[in-house]
């Protein structure tokens, strides 16, 4: 079966790095899109970044432009996400998610399988 495990969270000071990883098994990676969200305390998920695998398409959201980078090992099947320069407003759960077909967006109702999450927290 589908399954998604994250890692890679915990706390780091403001202006730090972190790296997310998204370990994938039970599908093959070519036929999926795979997105990272995030949910913060009382707040919404929100739609971090995405990659399309097979036609390397990326996206990411405004907030995170230019500071995290979404990549992929397709002999590892994982998907990273690098975090630089975080913000305490980047403190939240992180999850990633899969949905099968090739575009790639951040609309949270078309992934179907989801990870459990990793903590990052982003403090001084």
């Amino acid at each position: 079966q589908v399954q998604l495990v994250e890692s890679g969270g915990g706390l780091v000071q403001p202006g730090g790095s972190l790296r997310l990883s998204c370990a994938t098994s039970g599908f093959t990676l070519d036929y999926y899109t795979i997105g990272w969200f995030r949910q913060a305390p009382g707040k919404e998920r929100e739609g971090v970044s995405c990659i399309s695998v097979s036609f390397s398409s990326t996206y990411y959201a405004d907030s995170v432009k230019g500071r995290f980078t979404i990549s992929r090992d397709n002999a590892k099947n994982t998907i990273y996400l690098q975090m630089n320069s975080l913000k305490p407003e980047d403190t939240a759960i992180y999850y990633c998610a899969t949905r099968r077909g090739t575009i790639c967006d951040l609309v949270r109702t078309k992934y179907n399988y989801w990870g459990q999450g990793t903590q990052v927290s982003v403090s001084s």
